[in-house]
């Protein structure tokens, strides 16, 4: 046989030494200054700020804790500091569709001074227009322009008058109209008493009014003429004396605004409309059924429209205290917030809504600058992709409500003009989401052409070690901590090595370090230390881990009661100790499990129990094929396969996946072949493909810990150990018991390459290998399987009873 080879304890783990470090205590460090470990996605992510042309957006991929979100919003916000503000956005009344504002920009903190001078405006308009309208001159004036009229029209009222008697008629006028009452016998005919007339009377009055009517007609369409004449220069005093109220006002709005050509435009279209609306602004004093009228709302009417509305100004985008351009960060980006809304008011049943309601949303606000979202959320919200998409595409916002988008309101719907859009969006989230939103949309590669990876890893060099402490001592400098001493940070960078399951390797995912920074501070606090040791660390760890112990707790009591079954000594034919790791989330722990192997004569070959109930995956199965090849091409070249199996792995009821235990089974059905028997106190992790050789596996680490666990309780013989594959040995980052133990020699770890190895360290007997014709020695492991083998052939082979 083989000489064993086993891993030295110096093997087991890459120890930090405080002799690493040229220093006692971070209080003698500088914090760390940006991103360590993500040179190929600062690379990228760089380049992709750099570009400002359309489509280059930027997906930031890669686990959580990396410190993405972080760096994206330091990096945008250092960029947008050196880059231009932009513009302010309003949106003002539309007078010839108000239901279609219009949206004016102005330059950086123009549009709050517009806003206040537009409302300014309002204030001195009421002001002006009163006071010039109450003045006695423009009292004077229109009181001669009304004399004027009512003279002439007395005249006119006068000749009437004369016709009137002439045809036995009485004039009268009231509230500007005129009527004619009949005349009998010198006595005035009014309602009643006209109709105790004869029929005589009434033809002969009828008669009368006719040729009166006929005669007077001219009269009175010179009167209506002299009304709107009147009304006229009535007019063009108000249009006169208004100008002349508020033009000084209306000429310094343009003059302050005239680059701004809509704004320009609108200012024109107010004057025009205050000219028009003159009576609104003119206070006159209120007869009672005036007084009463005003009261109509409150029984349900619909009151007057307020005009000086159309005067204000809504300023949705305001970057007066801007400095640079903006950076948004939303971790909420529904429609609404990402595209503005247009509120409504419910009023006596029914929504109404103006220019006023219009709210900005995310994308305004980050309009000529950077807006930075996570890819989870923006997926998670109904309509927040198709809205975020959209406006990458079109380069505009057009705001819908998304009740409108629903058809779910019967409100007046309001269509605010689209404004120009222009920022760089930064999307943060896993490659699973990258990859989806790259097969769901097939023009999501048009709208982000750069993709920075970023890494959960980076290499554990002395450099890398350093601005790891260089990070603690920022955390310590902004949470306002005690120092950590080097003992400490020592055990930290283990820590961090342990996270990523490598020795030559620190995890980036600073969010699950700072975690333990966290705790580790509150410990010291606790014990009233003046600086953080090693002792804290650990203690932080060790607690950490027992918040999450339950479930492997009750598992190795199960373990300990012999619930669950697994030998640590002795020797048995066709069953060996796997190696499992279970996933709690944050926390993982490896534990042993128990598999067997049966084998007989048929045609059936390798049955997965597992799979038959339905319980593994397709990687495991992908395992169990593999090992059907290995059998077919080591035995069965001079005869066929007869061989049926059944491979279990005992008292699981939760399902399995993954081929790390298919050397394992590969083991056990050997054993039951061969009728020697596996040694229990060797427990066995590792892949094979179907040449035999052992590959790499995940979570050695744990499974190690977790056997050892298990023979530790039980007492530890000095003949213990875990066999893994050789290519997992740099993953070791065994916690100090085990590395104890190795070292003490009461443990073993076995590195292999090849099943042969692990056959001869599980079974105390030579593999074998093949002689010049392709024979195995009969006195070998190989060779008692193709014995057994070619038995099960020649027995399936068909005979007198059938077979």
């Amino acid at each position: 046989m083989k000489k064993k080879y086993e891993l030295d304890y110096t093997q087991l783990k890459n120890n930090c030494s405080p002799s690493d470090f040229s220093f006692q205590s971070t209080a003698e460090l500088t914090p760390l200054d940006g991103i360590i470990g993500q040179e190929r996605a600062v690379k990228a992510f760089e380049f992709g700020l750099a570009v400002k042309m359309k489509g280059y957006n930027i997906y930031m991929s890669g686990p959580s804790g990396t410190g993405k979100t972080t760096y994206a919003v330091n990096s945008a916000q250092k960029l947008a500091e050196t880059e231009p503000v932009p513009r302010d956005w309003c949106y003002v009344y539309n007078f010839e569709n108000p239901m279609k504002p219009q949206a004016i920009s102005f330059e950086a903190g123009i549009g709050k001074h517009f806003k206040d001078d537009m409302a300014e405006l309002v204030v001195q308009v009421q002001k002006e227009l009163s006071k010039a309208f109450l003045s006695e001159d423009y009292q004077h004036q229109k009181l001669v322009i009304v004399h004027g009229f009512e003279d002439k029209q007395d005249e006119m009222f006068d000749e009437m008058s004369v016709l009137a008697d002439e045809y036995d008629f009485m004039l009268k006028s009231m509230d500007s109209s005129i009527y004619f009452i009949p005349i009998v016998n010198g006595e005035p005919v009014e309602n009643e008493s006209y109709d105790v007339l004869s029929e005589e009377e009434k033809v002969m009055i009828e008669k009368k009014n006719q040729t009166l009517q006929e005669k007077i007609s001219p009269l009175m369409r010179e009167i209506h003429k002299l009304r709107k004449e009147c009304d006229k220069q009535v007019e063009e005093l108000n249009h006169k004396v208004g100008m002349a109220a508020i033009g000084h006002h209306i000429e310094d709005l343009l003059e302050n605004y005239k680059a701004y050509d809509r704004a320009v435009s609108y200012i024109n279209d107010v004057r025009k409309d205050i000219l028009d609306n003159l009576d609104y602004f003119v206070e006159e004093e209120q007869s009672e059924e005036e007084m009463l009228s005003a009261l109509l709302p409150l029984l349900g009417k619909k009151q007057e429209e307020d005009i000086t509305l159309r005067y204000r100004v809504n300023l949705i985008v305001d970057h007066s205290q801007t400095q640079g351009a903006p950076v948004m960060v939303t971790f909420n980006p529904t429609y609404n917030n990402l595209m503005g809304e247009i509120e409504y008011d419910s009023e006596f049943g029914s929504l109404t809504t103006d220019f006023m309601k219009i709210k900005s949303g995310l994308f305004h606000q980050a309009n000529g600058g950077y807006l930075i979202v996570q890819a989870h959320d923006i997926l998670s919200v109904p309509h927040a992709w198709d809205a975020l998409r959209s406006v990458i595409k079109t380069k505009e916002i057009d705001i819908d409500s998304i009740r409108e988008m629903q058809g779910s309101t019967a409100a007046p719907v309001l269509k605010p003009e689209p404004i120009p859009i222009e920022f760089k969006v930064i999307m943060i989230g896993s490659t699973y989401f990258y990859d989806f939103l790259s097969d769901c949309d097939e023009e999501f590669d048009k709208f982000f052409k750069i993709r920075a990876d970023f890494d959960y890893e980076m290499p554990r060099t002395n450099e890398n070690m350093l601005q790891i402490t260089r990070f603690i001592k920022g955390f310590v400098d902004r949470e306002k901590t005690l120092e950590f001493d080097v003992s400490a940070i020592c055990e930290i960078i283990e820590y961090s090595s342990r996270s990523v399951s490598n020795q030559d390797k620190l995890s980036t995912r600073f969010n699950y370090l700072a975690e333990i920074l966290v705790e580790a501070y509150t410990w010291a606090k606790l014990e009233n230390a003046s600086i953080i040791t090693v002792e804290h660390v650990r203690k932080a760890i060790y607690e950490k881990e027992q918040r999450m112990k339950l479930y492997e707790e009750k598992l190795d009591e199960m373990l300990d009661d012999d619930v669950i079954m697994i030998d640590t000594q002795g020797a048995k034919i066709g069953q060996i100790n796997g190696l499992a790791v279970l996933d709690m989330g944050s926390y993982t722990f490896g534990t042993p499990s128990r598999i067997t192997a049966t084998t007989y004569v048929g045609k059936s070959g390798i049955v997965n129990i597992e799979k038959e109930a339905s319980m593994s995956g397709h990687t495991h199965d992908k395992g169990v094929q593999i090992i059907t090849g290995f059998l077919g091409q080591t035995y069965a070249q001079k005869f066929p396969m007869a061989l049926s199996c059944r491979v279990c792995f005992e008292q699981n009821y939760n399902g399995i996946d993954g081929d790390s235990a298919s050397s394992t089974e590969l083991y056990c059905i050997i054993s039951s072949l061969s009728g020697l028997p596996i040694a229990q106190n060797l427990a066995v992790t590792g892949s094979v493909n179907q040449k035999g050789e052992i590959q790499a596996i995940g979570g050695v680490t744990q499974k190690i810990e977790g056997f050892f666990k298990l023979c530790k309780k039980r007492g530890l013989t000095g003949e213990q150990g875990v066999i893994i594959p050789i290519s997992n040995v740099k993953e070791l980052v065994l916690n100090d018991e085990v590395v104890d133990a190795v070292k003490k020699g009461v443990f073993h770890i076995y590195p292999i390459s090849h099943i042969d190895e692990g056959i001869e360290l599980l079974m105390n007997y030579p593999a074998g290998e093949k002689d010049e014709y392709g024979e195995f020695p009969k006195d070998s492991v190989h060779g008692k399987v193709y014995a057994k083998l070619k038995a099960f052939a020649e027995a399936s082979k068909p005979g007198e009873d059938g077979w």
